[in-house]
């Protein structure tokens, strides 16, 4: 791969994944309920599953998303539903008058992690995007270890660098404010975001 391959590859990457989505929807959602960590923690899972989609794009396994569409429909459900119930949680949540905004209610690193791969895996037709996109960069019939590691290490900049902005301004955004109605307000909000996104990955092909 030439230098400049590798920065229209890392540019590609890295404007697809700032575009709104539900990955993205995601990602604010958490940072807005529990703060910038929890945001990240939910785009490190986001990008394993980028990895996880690049991997079979590149050793040529890509068919399994269209021969193993009942793996795909359970995980799209499983992530609907578990970002339905995290959204639920986050709604009811009670904001604590004793703490600063900073202690809201957080759910485990696990769970943001999970999350985020969830929403990754629940769209199979990303490893067929991958498997149509990485050939416009290298041959992927003869592709190396180092090149490889280029391009994941080049999603996990790119796809990375692009969801922590959004966890860190939507972070940025809660910690302006610490009344008890706002807080409330806001985990009404986040909590809206992920029931939101829940119910689109249920509906959507």
């Amino acid at each position: 791969m030439s230098f400049s391959s590798i920065l229209t590859l890392f540019g590609t990457m890295f404007v697809l994944a700032i575009i709104p989505s539900p990955s993205v929807f995601a990602v604010v959602a958490r940072a807005v309920a529990s703060g910038f960590i929890h945001g990240a923690i939910t785009s490190i899972g986001i990008v394993v599953g980028d990895f996880i989609f690049i991997l079979l794009a590149i050793v040529g396994l890509w068919t399994i998303a269209e021969t193993a569409g009942g793996v795909f429909f359970v995980v799209k459900y499983a992530g609907a539903a578990y970002l339905i119930y995290l959204g639920i949680s986050t709604w009811l949540s009670k904001p604590s008058h004793t703490q600063d905004i900073g202690d809201l209610k957080e759910v485990s690193w696990l769970s943001n992690f999970m999350c985020g791969l969830l929403i990754t895996l629940s769209d199979p037709k990303a490893v067929l995007f991958y498997a149509g996109f990485l050939p416009a960069y290298l041959d992927l019939s003869s592709i190396s270890g180092p090149e490889t590691g280029i391009v994941l290490l080049s999603a996990a900049v790119a796809v990375g660098s692009a969801k922590l902005i959004y966890a860190y301004l939507a972070d940025k955004a809660r910690l302006l404010f610490s009344r008890g109605w706002v807080q409330t307000a806001m985990n009404i909000l986040a909590g809206s975001v992920m029931i939101g996104t829940g119910i689109f990955l249920a509906i959507t092909v």
